[in-house]
């Protein structure tokens, strides 16, 4: 939730600053972001202090453990949030979710390396969160001046996503398909190239052959998920759902990129109707999630 809100929150600001959109937007759907993020963080504190046991089981769970680093990933784009607002406070969260992040990524490689209970069924989506997360760094750490730091964290992003995204195409294309509940965490696949190419430009300041090669790998797993929106509306609702809204602020943030580096009416047209897709998911992913809550349809034994 905090991811798709915050990245929401950016695509707006980013749509204000080239598209001259009102940027009161982009601080609302901070502010929601940053009381989502407390409210997340602390429910889940009072439970590691309750339930601790329930806790250790997750992040040990083959699948949910991977759900972890978006604490640190939900810090990382807090940084890039809170750029404009205050580089103290943006840098501290950047410094933060950087060395948390880090180690998720350390800890989650080291139980696919050693572990013995992972099977192909529990390969998803879902695993680019904590290694291919890093591919983000960069955004805020070039603008604190951490160039060589950027690079190692966009370095450890950008080749394993390569890893991984083959081992979750052998899974998909060869063996049982994902089960209804991960079945959005399909639309993770967006992420990587499309932060990639955000995270690139950043570095080089420039739209080469590698950029375009990030942004139009993106823009065909857009065009190849919503071509298969009839199978996700039949999907009942799960909070994995949220698996549709960072992905897709990522791509209108990365198109927004796009234009300003080649500002082609095309690129223009394609990233207002990107930013109103995201818009629309993500208020309907929020009011679903409150009706969700109140029907006590979440937090149940699965």
């Amino acid at each position: 939730m905090v991811m798709g809100l915050t990245g929401l929150s950016l695509a707006w600001e980013k749509a204000a600053l080239l598209l001259g959109f009102p940027i009161i937007i982009s601080n609302v759907l901070l502010l929601i972001s940053v009381c989502t993020f407390i409210i997340i963080v602390v429910t889940y504190a009072l439970k590691a202090r309750s339930y601790p046991h329930a806790v250790i089981e997750e992040f040990h769970h083959p699948i949910k453990m991977s759900f972890f680093p978006a604490f640190s990933i939900g810090m990382l784009l807090m940084s890039v949030a809170t750029l404009s607002i205050s580089t103290t406070l943006s840098f501290y969260l950047w410094a933060m979710g950087s060395i948390i992040h880090l180690g998720f990524t350390l800890y989650t490689l080291g139980q696919w390396l050693h572990q013995p209970k992972f099977k192909i069924a529990h390969s998803t989506p879902a695993w680019f969160i904590p290694v291919v997360g890093n591919i983000l760094v960069p955004v805020a750490g070039v603008e604190h001046g951490f160039l060589e730091v950027s690079w190692f964290f966009f370095s450890i992003g950008l080749v394993y996503w390569i890893v991984l995204k083959t081992l979750i195409f052998n899974r998909m294309f060869f063996h049982e398909p994902l089960p209804q509940k991960l079945l959005p965490t399909l639309f993770i696949l967006i992420a990587p190239p499309a932060v990639g190419f955000i995270s690139y430009m950043k570095l080089t300041g420039e739209l080469d052959s590698f950029a375009r090669i990030l942004f139009y790998s993106a823009m065909f797993l857009v065009l190849l998920l919503l071509s298969q929106l009839p199978k996700f509306m039949k999907i009942n609702f799960f909070m994995s759902w949220w698996a549709y809204s960072f992905p897709l602020a990522a791509s209108t943030i990365a198109t927004l990129s796009m234009y300003h580096a080649n500002p082609l009416p095309f690129f223009h047209y394609l990233s207002i109707v990107l930013l109103l897709l995201a818009s629309c998911v993500i208020v309907v992913l929020f009011l679903r999630t409150l009706i969700a809550i109140k029907r006590k349809e979440i937090c149940i034994p699965e």
